[in-house]
């Protein structure tokens, strides 16, 4: 169909251009008042103004005249464009954008050296027409945008790359493609943004409800596959999107890690975080040691319960749980292990210190170096 609205397009210019050519000719509309009335005088019409006043008497500009004829002999033509363009919008996904694109390229142009510019009434009618497809185009992108912030996963989905993201990566793609040999985007621009708002809305308002794995894991891969998309593609109007994009998924994978990270050393983390909160509440660091609950013997018991063995087995389980949590399309098993290192080296010498400061003296220290943190760590990697 978006083939044949070009040949109607292309078959519309030479056909008003040579219908207004006979009517200049025959009325004599290329004509002045003063030719007008040369020509009255030599065949006798003074007394009698012709069988066309109305174009003759009083004078009218002749490109007014023109377009006035053409709109009464091409008077069914801008209804019967706009219901051939409703044919061809709904053609495939996004026809109306192909609509646009084709309308657009005989609205504006360029004009060949060997085409005269459209007539005022072609160029008239076929810019209505063309504000009935921006119309249209802002009608089908509202409705995918609500399909996308409306679209729920399946239930219990186990997570990986969402529908509305695919989604959104095949419209985009398809648009792109629609619009290459175009060099007016202000439209496919607009267009895209709107898409691009709609399903990062739609990640984010993702409910735990729904997915069988962990929330802010399933944001970070979706939010990764946006991004990796985007830099393949390299569109200037979304480059802020890209970077949001990079930045939402640096956002979930801190949000999971800052969660999971603390399980293999549980109970260490909440005395520690014990610890700091009596610091905050004004507690001198010397002083701590002889709150019951924050004493050295209870630091020992709770230091007891993780020997090397016990956190190299706590470790490994985490491993997997990240491995199950995680789709294999996206490949970040590697990235997310690695920031999961980091944090716990982090949190390693966050303990030490609160140790070096609070229970100075005392001999006591966990029962694993960093060294051997390290190595945990470097063992499961390559036993995977």
């Amino acid at each position: 169909s978006l083939q044949v609205l070009e040949q109607v397009l292309g078959e519309l210019q030479p056909l008003c251009t040579s219908e207004q050519q006979c009517l200049q000719e025959f009325f004599c509309l290329s004509c002045s008042p003063v030719e007008l009335e040369v020509m009255e005088v030599r065949v006798g019409t003074v007394s009698s103004p012709g069988p066309f006043p109305s174009l003759a008497h009083p004078w009218v500009p002749p490109e007014e005249a023109t377009t006035q004829l053409l709109s009464e002999i091409f008077s069914c033509l801008e209804l019967e464009l706009r219901a051939f363009l409703d044919v061809c919008s709904k053609a495939q996904p996004l026809g109306c954008l192909q609509v646009l694109v084709t309308l657009g390229d005989s609205v504006l142009g360029p004009w060949g050296p060997s085409s005269a510019a459209p007539s005022s009434f072609l160029h008239t009618l076929l810019g209505n027409v063309l504000l009935l497809a921006k119309s249209n185009l802002n009608k089908c992108i509202g409705t995918l945008c609500k399909e996308m912030e409306e679209a729920k996963p399946a239930s219990r989905t186990r997570g990986g790359i969402l529908p509305c993201v695919s989604r959104f990566q095949e419209l985009v793609a398809l648009s792109e493609e629609m619009f290459q040999t175009c060099q007016r985007r202000g439209e496919l621009d607009r267009a895209q943004l709107r898409l691009a708002s709609s399903v990062f809305s739609s990640i984010s308002s993702l409910s735990s409800a729904n997915l069988k794995v962990n929330t802010d894991m399933v944001m970070m891969e979706n939010f990764h596959h946006i991004h990796n998309f985007l830099c393949q593609r390299n569109i200037p109007c979304l480059e802020g999107k890209k970077r949001e994009a990079k930045q939402r998924c640096r956002e979930h994978m801190e949000k999971y890690i800052s969660v999971y990270m603390g399980q293999p050393l549980e109970r260490l983390k909440h005395f520690f975080e014990g610890v700091k909160a009596r610091l905050a509440q004004g507690v001198k660091e010397e002083e701590l040691s002889f709150q019951l609950a924050y004493s050295k013997q209870e630091l020992r018991k709770v230091i007891e319960k993780y020997p090397g063995k016990e956190v190299k087995r706590a470790l490994e389980r985490l491993y997997r749980t990240i491995h199950k949590h995680l789709s294999p399309e996206e490949n970040l098993l590697p990235v997310v292990w690695q920031a999961m290192e980091q944090g716990f080296i982090r949190q390693y010498r966050e303990f030490e210190e609160l140790i070096q400061r609070c229970y100075a003296g005392a001999g006591i220290a966990l029962d694993f170096s960093m060294e051997d943190l390290l190595s945990y760590f470097n063992s499961i990697t390559m036993a995977n």
